[in-house]
């Protein structure tokens, strides 16, 4: 697209369980009043459609959580919500994200139903004892049988796989995405396992009961995701993403991008544009019971607004677009980061970046070699 495109992010903040790795906004609940939440996420919808120009609508992302814990009937109202406050796109893409053990075929085609026409399943591992490590509720059966129900269901379907985990090995890797190739997904999220703060992972990391594979595997096993996804025809492109042409996340793209969306549900988090290089953040209260409060009094749980320009502005639009193989080209450059953007780089650095392979130009703007992808962070503070 010439353009990123408008999102819509909408978070669903419950789990069954909380997996040890993970640091997204997850909570556990015994009971959950799904009519009134059901109610509080097109209120705010209703409230963040004011605060935005004449969009079309061109992708709507369910997020969590587990987003496949909401009933069929929530999905299809918060859709139509959004369908009645901005204009929705003939090929809108619509994305939930949902885990093999809390759907089934007959669930999926409820979704479908509903408006959902791109399913991501959180499948994480293809070999039963990682999974069980990994503190998920499924199994590789399980995994197996969502995947082939999400194919004969959805227009589109990805699934997420981690690799470098705790006694992983290069030729056990190489066997599972093999395998996983074969299960025709036209996207795959391929991320290499990080231990954040505050999860149970961190925890264990600290006490030494938990090791990853030393950084040279874990590279090597990076080389392995990027042949193997090649040679099956679904290329990188972005560092932890591979898909078939045509058939990268829209809604993805619009954060690389760094176009325009509003978030909605608690923790959610929005962008909206004030002026070139100039960028509104809107960030969510992120306690679900707070969150459902606030909306039911004020109409949104907006806990957080910062204006974003200048070499901030560029910091983040270059953290988000160098990850894509394709980088971003001047246009995008100057739509996101202002038309001066370039005054905010060191050309030495630059030069000698380009010189030694980290970065290359393309059409007016930057992206980064597979050799910059590997140390961003690096190549970042140097340009910056």
């Amino acid at each position: 697209m010439a353009t990123p495109g408008f999102g819509v992010y909408v978070h669903w903040p419950f789990c069954q369980s909380k997996c040890p790795y993970c640091d997204f906004n997850s909570h556990v609940r015994a009971a959950i009043d799904e009519a009134s939440w059901c109610r509080a996420l097109t209120r705010e919808i209703a409230f963040m459609a004011s605060l935005t120009r004449a969009h079309e609508v061109t992708s709507i992302f369910f997020g969590g959580g587990t987003p496949s814990l909401m009933g069929p009937a929530t999905v299809e109202a918060v859709l139509c919500a959004i369908a009645g406050h901005w204009t929705a796109g003939a090929d809108v893409e619509v994305t939930l994200e949902a885990n093999p053990g809390s759907s089934d075929a007959s669930r999926f085609a409820c979704y479908r139903s509903a408006g959902i026409n791109r399913i991501s399943i959180g499948v994480q591992a293809l070999d039963d004892s990682a999974l069980r490590a990994l503190g998920r509720r499924h199994d590789v059966a399980d995994a197996r049988a969502a995947i082939s129900a999400g194919r004969r269901i959805f227009d589109r379907l990805s699934f997420d796989l981690i690799y470098g985990r705790s006694g992983q090995t290069i030729p056990a890797w190489r066997d599972e995405l093999a395998g996983a190739l074969t299960l025709g997904a036209d996207h795959l999220s391929l991320y290499q396992l990080t231990i954040e703060p505050g999860t149970r992972f961190a925890t264990l990391a600290a006490c030494g009961d938990l090791i990853l594979p030393p950084a040279d595997a874990r590279a090597d096993m990076r080389d392995v995701t990027q042949d193997l996804t090649l040679e099956a025809g679904l290329p990188a492109y972005e560092i932890s993403n591979h898909a078939r042409p045509g058939e990268e996340s829209r809604h993805n793209l619009v954060y690389w991008r760094s176009g325009e969306w509003v978030g909605v549900g608690p923790g959610a988090c929005g962008r909206l544009d004030s002026a070139p290089g100039v960028s509104i953040e809107r960030r969510q209260e992120r306690r679900p019971e707070t969150w459902l409060s606030r909306v039911h009094n004020d109409g949104h749980a907006t806990c957080d607004e910062e204006t974003v320009k200048g070499l901030e502005r560029l910091r983040e639009v270059l953290m988000m677009g160098l990850r894509l193989t394709a980088g971003l080209d001047g246009d995008d450059l100057a739509r996101a980061a202002g038309p001066d953007w370039s005054d905010h780089l060191d050309a030495s650095a630059l030069r000698t970046l380009v010189d030694a392979g980290f970065l290359r130009r393309c059409n007016g703007g930057l992206a980064a070699t597979p050799r910059g992808h590997n140390v961003l962070n690096a190549v970042l503070e140097r340009l910056l």
